[in-house]
């Protein structure tokens, strides 16, 4: 199936059609994981960063054995594109049990893994509670009601929903993808992203992608534009020095959020939800300046409760 074709208006001069959305890789965690564990060799968080690396080596895993869930037929589809809905959304998607089918095969797969003590105690703990109380905490999750979640159960968690929603993106594949009805969110699911990256290669060279922080789907957006209001006044851009200009926080004074941006050609290696993880010292600075944070990084999420 050929890809949907945008023109990318941040551009000037002759510019070639590009694609407006890149589907979620099947291989999405195992690369995460390797960048993980290449990241975390003499960082200032090398054992949370290895933990991330295991967690995200059990997705992969688990992402190969676990069932198709049931996805969309196709009238449902066709009503999504004509109305610009997310075809998984996480508002009005009914979750199927296959997503506590991956919360257990997580949790069998870490139980093998030197995990740190304080992380074994948690999985005994979501062992034993039922699935009424397992939703609640799925559905806090995905409404960003970080708050009310137990802080060490909240990986986990996330884990299992990224591998259910990665699992049903890829049964769509490009047929997932829509033209969104509000700025800035995923069009697979609606969830906000984790970051944006900047591609190189053939059509997608300089073009800048969000990546959503739950369904690892991608849609192209145009640059030095807000991905939260969609301004493109009052942009900035911050960096740590010692970090190089691989990776910046754009910064938006309108409705002052920020959406870090990493750029492929200063590291070809890079992966967004992994050199987020590693590079929280960012958000620390752009926090002090006065800035929100756009969307999670699931696996770490700092306002979630005890």
């Amino acid at each position: 199936m050929s890809s949907e074709i945008i023109q990318d208006g941040s551009l000037a001069g002759q510019i070639p059609d590009i694609p407006a959305f890149r589907p979620v890789s099947a291989d999405v965690f195992a690369e995460r994981a390797q960048r993980l564990g290449a990241l975390a060799s003499g960082h200032a968080l090398e054992p949370y960063l290895r933990f991330a690396a295991v967690l995200s080596t059990a997705q992969a895993e688990v992402l190969q054995s676990l069932a198709p869930a049931p996805i969309p037929d196709e009238h449902t589809l066709a009503h999504c594109r004509e109305h610009g809905l997310p075809a998984l959304s996480v508002d009005g998607h009914r979750r199927d049990r296959a997503w506590l089918d991956a919360l257990g095969q997580v949790a069998t797969r870490l139980d093998g893994n030197a995990l740190p003590a304080q992380a074994s105690e948690v999985l005994k703990r979501l062992r034993i509670l039922g699935v009424t109380e397992l939703e609640a905490a799925a559905g806090d999750l995905l409404a960003g009601a970080y708050a009310e979640l137990d802080a060490g159960q909240a990986p986990f968690i996330a884990a299992a929903l990224q591998v259910y929603w990665v699992k049903m993106a890829l049964q769509l594949g490009q047929g997932a993808a829509v033209n969104p009805a509000q700025i800035g969110l995923c069009p697979v699911c609606g969830s906000h992203p984790v970051a944006s990256v900047v591609r190189i290669g053939g059509a997608q060279q300089g073009l800048r992608y969000l990546v959503c922080s739950l369904c690892a789907s991608e849609w192209h957006m145009v640059r030095v534009k807000c991905s939260a209001c969609g301004s493109t006044k009052g942009i900035s851009y911050f960096n740590i020095e010692a970090g190089g200009e691989a990776v910046k926080a754009e910064c938006c004074d309108a409705c002052k959020t920020y959406l870090k941006i990493f750029y492929l050609e200063k590291d070809t290696g890079m992966v967004p939800a992994a050199d987020d993880l590693a590079s929280l010292a960012l958000d620390m600075l752009v926090d002090q300046e006065g800035y929100n944070r756009i969307g999670p990084n699931l696996l770490f999420l700092p306002g979630s409760g005890s």
